[in-house]
């Protein structure tokens, strides 16, 4: 959901702040591949009016969240903002547990393994590991990538229940109205993959030029869904590879680290019909 959309379900809600909502929603704008902002382009992502914008960065400024650089006329996440990133992440014990079964196979597959938390309609990365040779799809903690349309993406929508997934889908669609089926038919897919073995292929449909496997990663005590995928150019990862061998090996890191954090992996509907 973006912010012009909670905020309008949020508006009869008298336990909501919205200014606070607003202040929030210009944090969320800066990217991780972005350089500095001005108020124009905050207030063209946000969707809030430009003198709104001007209040709020300044209000961000004078509590550190946000630093300006007078002579551009530009922002920046500040201090404050990344403390409570790091924080975060340190405190995110996922990464931890995932980051040496990550890089393991990032290393066999000399391709970039991503572990990613849904982030309103895309999926953010929170730690990503790369192969020694690795030549494209370099991302960063904190990048983003779309939530339907991509391998992560579809296999964390695949990952929650159906009364979950369905207004999240109707969310997607509302976005991109005009690639509805085309986003509808790959989510399909993605869950029946996932339900039959446990991962799901994005081969071109995110970039024309990459290919991906997603699998989602759904800790034990219902701390929280999480998703996992091997992604890199279509020209060294072929869509028969991540099908017969990095899919099954990136179901495999996901086991683990379920496994590794107190509980025993889900399994597939193939398993299942398999167990004695």
């Amino acid at each position: 959901m973006d912010g012009d959309s909670i905020r309008a379900e949020r508006t009869g809600d008298r336990q909501f702040v919205m200014a606070l909502a607003r202040g929030l929603d210009v944090l969320r704008v800066f990217r991780a591949e972005d350089g500095p902002l001005g108020n124009q382009e905050i207030a063209r992502r946000t969707g809030l009016p430009k003198p709104t914008i001007s209040r709020l960065t300044y209000t961000l400024t004078q509590l550190g969240y946000l630093s300006y650089d007078r002579r551009l006329g530009v922002y920046a996440l500040g201090g404050g903002a990344l403390a409570l990133g790091y924080v975060a992440l340190a405190n995110l014990d996922v990464r931890r547990v995932a980051r040496p079964l990550m890089q393991e196979l990032a290393d066999i597959c000399d391709a970039s393994v991503g572990l990613g938390a849904r982030d309103r309609l895309n999926m953010l990365y929170v730690e990503n590991c790369e192969g020694r040779n690795v030549v494209a799809l370099r991302v960063a903690a904190g990048s983003r990538i779309p939530l339907g349309q991509s391998a992560m993406g579809r296999a964390y929508i695949a990952g929650l229940t159906d009364k979950e997934r369905t207004p999240l889908i109707d969310q997607i669609v509302r976005k991109f109205p005009d690639e509805k089926q085309t986003i509808v038919r790959g989510i399909e897919r993605a869950i029946r993959d996932i339900e039959r073995r446990g991962f799901c292929l994005a081969i071109g449909d995110w970039r024309k030029d990459i290919n991906g496997v997603g699998a989602p990663l759904a800790l034990p005590n219902g701390a929280g869904l999480y998703a996992l995928n091997c992604g890199g150019p279509g020209y060294l990862l072929k869509g028969k590879d991540l099908e017969e061998t990095y899919g099954p090996m990136l179901v495999q890191v996901a086991q683990k680290v379920v496994g590794a954090m107190g509980a025993p992996a889900r399994r597939t509907a193939v398993e299942r019909r398999g167990a004695p």
